[in-house]
């Protein structure tokens, strides 16, 4: 099911003993496009700090509680690594992160999270694993260049950011829609008012993204202003479905992320 980061603020994180806190924004990375962590509030019970919870522990969204159940205990969150949020967050950090749950280390595989497809933990015997674009033996070597190149941002800051064109200005990103299964971040909710008086709202998909500048606080496209002034209407009040996202790739003449 695809879903907005925006939906999940403010949904309570369940541990098995007790509450954690509130969902506030969530880290995602740049290269594969994965939600990394949630950033949950944890309120007084922790003198109100903040602590990152990785999809490898979530076991059910419940959106008519709005709560989130996690595999975790508050005594597991409390003596865990104690990640300022408020600073770049290093490999190296990410690594004791993964080391204290016993998680593996999604950058280290071929796949969105490694070694598999999904936020499976414990980690699955092999085999069902989606295809990739790119060879496991060039990921390796790539990572291995980069070991503490971290590639994390933060949705809140993100949103907003301006969304360039080949020729001019298209909008500003206000929400990312993901997959709740794999956490897969597929699109950027554009809002294109900014220069176009009672425009429309519109998708962008993360594979036709060329780069994002985090000086300049721009997102690159390819993409023309009047191919997405052209393009199908984004409503937010309408569950977005397969048949929306095939007309939307065969608009831009692209093939789907499904196929």
């Amino acid at each position: 099911m695809l879903r907005t980061v925006d939906s999940l603020n403010g949904y309570t994180i369940q541990a098995t003993d007790d509450e954690l806190g509130s969902v506030k924004e969530v880290y995602f990375d740049d290269e594969r496009w994965g939600v990394r962590y949630l950033v949950v509030e944890t309120g007084s019970w922790l003198s109100s700090r903040k602590v990152l919870i990785s999809p490898y522990s979530i076991k059910n969204i419940d959106d008519e509680d709005e709560t989130i159940e996690v595999s975790l205990t508050r005594d597991q969150v409390k003596n865990s690594p104690d990640i300022d949020t408020h600073k770049p967050i290093s490999r190296q950090l990410e690594g004791d992160y993964s080391q204290y749950y016993g998680y593996g280390n999604y950058w280290t595989g071929p796949y969105l999270w490694g070694v598999a497809g999904y936020p499976e933990f414990p980690l699955p015997e092999g085999g069902n694993v989606p295809p990739v674009a790119e060879r496991p033996e060039d990921l390796a070597e790539r990572v291995a260049d980069q070991p503490q190149d971290s590639h994390l941002r933060s949705s809140d800051k993100v949103g907003g950011y301006h969304i360039l064109g080949t020729d001019e200005e298209i909008g500003h990103v206000k929400d990312f829609l993901f997959d709740d299964k794999d956490w897969a971040i597929r699109y950027l909710l554009v809002d294109t008012r900014n220069w176009w008086p009672g425009g429309k709202k519109v998708l962008l998909a993360t594979r036709w993204i060329e780069r994002i500048d985090w000086t300049d606080s721009t997102v690159q496209t390819k993409l023309t202003r009047e191919q997405i002034k052209n393009s199908p209407e984004y409503d937010e009040d309408v569950p977005l479905d397969r048949d929306y996202e095939t007309r939307l790739h065969d608009f831009y003449g692209k093939e789907g992320y499904w196929d």
